[in-house]
């Protein structure tokens, strides 16, 4: 079963849902969440031939409209059926859903030998058409993020939000973790999502892999999803996902699981200061005219090294794109800022917004 959960996606819907015909294995039932839509969302899901649910007074945006259809939806479907939960704004290559059933079968095959079967089967993604060169940066961004993935043979740091494959008997233990405490659970509610979080496919993650899963995103599981096309709207959502994920971390606290995510969250303030210290030493030589020190020539040439090399299959125009260190400088500045800033409204625990 796939579910869709969309907002006023009258526009994006049809893509989507003609992406799932195109699947080499068809989902046998697509749902589409219409969530609070003032569009024609729900007429064009209608004109497609599959299934409507209608959120009710839902206030917690796409967790809440999730919650809703599986509390409806989970009790007539069996403990080895697949749902596929995916954006409405994203297109999944006709191989995505075969690639990830054949995962989730192979795991379960081997039964009590897999020590961590896998929870879910999530996807890397590529950025789609638009945005001129902010756009541009996103693309590139995503295809180095994919590239790493499959350096790492698949292994994810998060399921993404924009398609993921789940067993049913993996979402109803999530349920039953969190009403019996085994994983947080903000909302009190023990339903599947957290609706309390600022991201949560990054949290059901979490707590997949407290409950002894795995998660995998794997080479024939790709997709394509919206970039956005204004650096206002890069700006708010960069910030989600980074005050999202800091408090997902802090609601697990430190433990096997979460070790490695703090590893990482170190990592990127030490990234930040880095940047400071980079751009405040290149604004001092030009200032006071001195020579800038070998260690910050050499810094930039591996960076425009490692941007050159890290889009190369996205061709020779990307390259040379990226060559040029004050172009892709810029948005990586941008992204450091918004960095800095989630780590200060975290620490500050100012209010959030979405």
């Amino acid at each position: 079963m796939a579910l869709l959960p969309a907002h006023d996606e009258e526009t994006c819907l049809p893509l989507a849902l003609d992406s799932l015909d195109r699947q080499s294995r068809p989902p046998d039932r697509v749902v589409v969440v219409a969530d609070n839509c003032t569009d024609a969302t729900e007429q064009v899901a209608a004109e497609h031939g599959v299934e409507v649910f209608r959120t009710v007074d839902n206030r917690q945006k796409k967790a809440g409209a999730l919650n809703q259809a599986l509390r409806h939806l989970l009790p007539d479907l069996d403990a080895d059926d697949l749902v596929l939960v995916m954006d409405a704004d994203s297109l999944l290559l006709p191989s995505f859903l075969e690639g990830a059933r054949d995962h989730l079968d192979r795991t379960y095959r081997a039964g009590p030998a897999s020590r961590r079967p896998l929870g879910g089967v999530g996807g890397t993604f590529s950025g789609g058409p638009g945005g001129g060169l902010l756009g541009t940066f996103q693309r590139n961004e995503f295809a180095r993020y994919a590239r790493d993935v499959r350096r790492r043979r698949g292994k994810a740091l998060v399921l993404t939000g924009t398609a993921s494959v789940f067993p049913v008997h993996v979402l109803h233990e999530v349920a039953r973790a969190r009403r019996d405490g085994r994983v947080p659970d903000k909302s009190g509610r023990g339903e599947v999502y957290d609706v309390h979080v600022l991201t949560e496919d990054n949290e059901l993650s979490l707590a997949l892999m407290h409950l002894g899963y795995s998660i995998l995103a794997p080479a024939e599981c790709t997709l394509e999803t919206e970039v956005m096309t204004t650096w206002p709207d890069l700006v708010r959502q960069r910030l989600r996902w980074k005050r999202g994920a800091l408090e997902n971390i802090a609601d697990y606290g430190l433990t096997r699981v979460t070790a490695p995510y703090w590893g990482r969250q170190l990592l990127s303030a030490l990234g930040v200061l880095a940047t400071v210290l980079y751009l405040g030493s290149i604004a001092y030589s030009v200032l006071t005219g001195f020579n800038l020190h070998p260690f910050w020539i050499a810094a930039s040439g591996i960076f425009i090294l490692e941007r050159v090399v890290t889009v190369r299959e996205r061709g020779w125009r990307q390259v040379l794109l990226a060559a040029p260190l004050v172009v892709e400088m810029v948005y990586d500045v941008v992204l450091q800022a918004v960095q800095a800033l989630a780590f200060t409204q975290a620490l500050l625990r100012l209010e959030r917004r979405w």
